[in-house]
């Protein structure tokens, strides 16, 4: 089996984090007797400044024929904010229907957390994040814009059909990996009264009439970010918003012990999703091979398990858990005790 993966190293450190992912991909492919065909795109901001191209619709289209999506990172210091997120990211994700950010919140052992008391058997918690409508769905305006009258309005879209298929991926989610079975949705019931009075509903419909055997729980998003800090081990699986899932989820990279080792995926299930490390392109970095490859190796591993490699996945995590164990001291860049290059090659290695 041959798999054909669009690779888009981007800004700053991004492809040196890229290169080390690929290099364990392709150790664990060997291992398990499949290929991957990687296919590199030239997307980011050094192409936006030469010739002012976010995503050209023709390389829109060869996207959509790949098996999957290997992200490095998008933010370049010359290029103003919002630029490369909306033309790229966002475009893709919007694009290719990728509905769902998939975002696991696990600590490692040998990982430090700033959280006192907890550790691996704390923190082991997954985020379903709705990721195409909300806040993010660019509707609104501004009415008399750099007048002292001006008015600015940004709306929360949700349909019924975005709410329900994003509940339904995280019930099955819930119910696939079988641990404490219970999906937490959150929300802001007593404010946000119209949006979330649509997911509440379709959260209890759903889950009473499809999934009777896994506990609901609720919890509202300013409570949520109180109860990740103090009891962790609450929480299984968490289902929410576009908006509220973008805010918790950071705070979840760092109770795992920070950005170098938080992956994530934006999935369409029956679709090409993508997947990428969430410590962005750190331009400062850049050259210098002392950024954390960890995220981009277990964002890898999450792309072969969306391709249905699970073995293959699962190795690449073991041989990651080893490495944080015995080898890196610490997650920031500079301060692993080994390079870029060595870490790639010790999870290389241990597989």
């Amino acid at each position: 089996m041959t798999y054909n993966i669009a690779v888009l190293p981007g800004d700053g450190t991004g492809p040196e984090m890229v290169r080390e992912g690929i290099k364990v991909l392709e150790a664990a492919g060997q291992k398990q007797g499949f290929k991957l065909a990687f296919h590199p795109y030239d997307l980011g901001g050094e192409r936006y400044l030469r010739t002012g191209e976010t995503l050209p619709d023709s390389v829109l289209q060869e996207l959509k024929a790949c098996n999957a999506i290997y992200l490095g990172a998008v933010g370049h210091p010359e290029v103003k904010p919002g630029i490369l997120e909306t033309g790229i990211l966002l475009k893709i994700r919007f694009s290719l229907d990728q509905y769902i950010n998939l975002r696991p919140v696990k600590l490692y052992p040998g990982v430090h957390t700033p959280i006192k008391e907890k550790g691996p058997g704390e923190i082991d918690f997954v985020v379903v994040r709705e990721n195409t409508e909300g806040l993010y769905a660019g509707v609104g305006g501004f009415l008399k814009k750099g007048t002292p009258d001006e008015v600015a309005v940004q709306e929360s879209v949700n349909t019924r059909r975005g709410v329900e298929r994003c509940l339904r991926f995280a019930f099955e989610y819930c119910r696939k990996r079988d641990r404490e079975k219970k999906l937490t949705l959150c929300g802001k019931t007593n404010v946000l009264t119209y949006a979330f009075d649509l997911w509440e509903r379709a959260f209890h419909e759903i889950g009473q009439a499809d999934y009777p055997e896994l506990q609901r729980d609720y919890v509202h998003v300013d409570a949520a970010v109180m109860w990740m800090v103090k009891n962790p081990e609450w929480f299984d699986v968490i289902v929410t918003d576009n908006m509220f899932g973008d805010i918790i989820t950071d705070l979840g990279a760092m109770i795992q012990g920070g950005l170098g080792i938080a992956a994530g995926g934006n999935i369409n299930p029956k679709g090409v999703s993508m997947f990428e490390p969430m410590g962005g392109s750190s331009p400062k970095y850049t050259g210098q091979n002392v950024i954390n490859p960890l995220a981009a190796i277990s964002a890898g591993a999450m792309l072969l398990e969306s391709l249905g490699e699970e073995e293959a996945a699962a190795a690449i995590e073991g041989a990651l858990m080893r490495v944080c164990r015995d080898h890196v001291k610490s997650m920031q860049a500079g301060q692993m005790g080994y390079s870029t290059r060595e870490v790639g090659d010790l999870v290389a290695r241990y597989l």
